[in-house]
């Protein structure tokens, strides 16, 4: 696989649409990661060579799906590839269904009605909406945002600037949400009709093609094709 080393956003978009999938840090053996493709002295930086500053940017410019898809660790999931990963990670039954089949979290339920109701909200407004701003309840909120990342019900869709009285900055920016169906319909990602077993011959075909046999292992254990 080839050894990557970027410094600017456009180059690393050239990677994701390269490989498809770029995980933030590592997540397998012998694959890309951002943090292990760019400077270590320009994360945190603040300047547009600051691979932090990139990494909603990603979702905000449709180049690809971001959020804590595998694992719970953030990856970023290529427009072409993110059907075939919907496939195998996410599910074809609506979600009341699969709350009702007791498979979803009644927060994980509460937390995505809010978010197709209003794409683009942010942490704050959601957990006051959802009745979940008590300090007991924040485990129970962040666990339901990763349950619907890795259902890939969600996609981090950008952040939001905390702002005082008179319109400036104060204070950390917070994460925002869309409902995957609604990032995928803006930006034009349609859905594939294939079944599970199929998806999973396809991303293996496309993983094969770039990956080392040790990455190959650490993505057959992921979507167990």
């Amino acid at each position: 696989m080839k050894n990557y080393l970027i410094y600017t956003y456009d180059e690393a978009i050239e990677v994701i649409e390269e490989i498809g999938l770029l995980p933030l840090a590592k997540l397998v053996p012998n694959y890309p990661s951002l943090d292990s493709i760019t400077s270590k002295d320009h994360w945190y930086s603040g300047s547009e060579l600051d691979p932090w500053m990139w990494h909603v940017e990603f979702a905000v410019d449709g180049v690809a799906a971001y959020g804590k898809f595998i694992k719970k660790k953030s990856v970023l999931i290529s427009r072409k590839i993110l059907p075939l990963v919907r496939i195998i990670l996410g599910s074809a039954q609506p979600l009341e269904k699969r709350y009702d089949d007791g498979m979803v979290s009644r927060e994980a339920l509460e937390l995505y009605r809010h978010i197709h109701e209003e794409p683009g909200i942010d942490t704050r407004l959601l957990r006051a909406k959802a009745g979940m701003k008590d300090k007991e309840k924040k485990k129970p909120f962040d666990n339901a945002l990763l349950e619907l990342q890795g259902s890939m019900d969600i996609v981090v869709s950008g952040t939001k600037a905390k702002t005082n009285k008179l319109g400036e900055k104060n204070g950390w920016s917070s994460t925002s949400f869309e409902t995957m169906e609604y990032w995928t319909e803006n930006n034009d990602v349609k859905a594939l009709s294939m079944d599970i077993e199929e998806a999973k011959m396809e991303l293996k075909e496309h993983f094969s093609r770039i990956c080392s046999p040790e990455s190959i292992k650490g993505w057959e254990k992921i979507f167990k094709f």
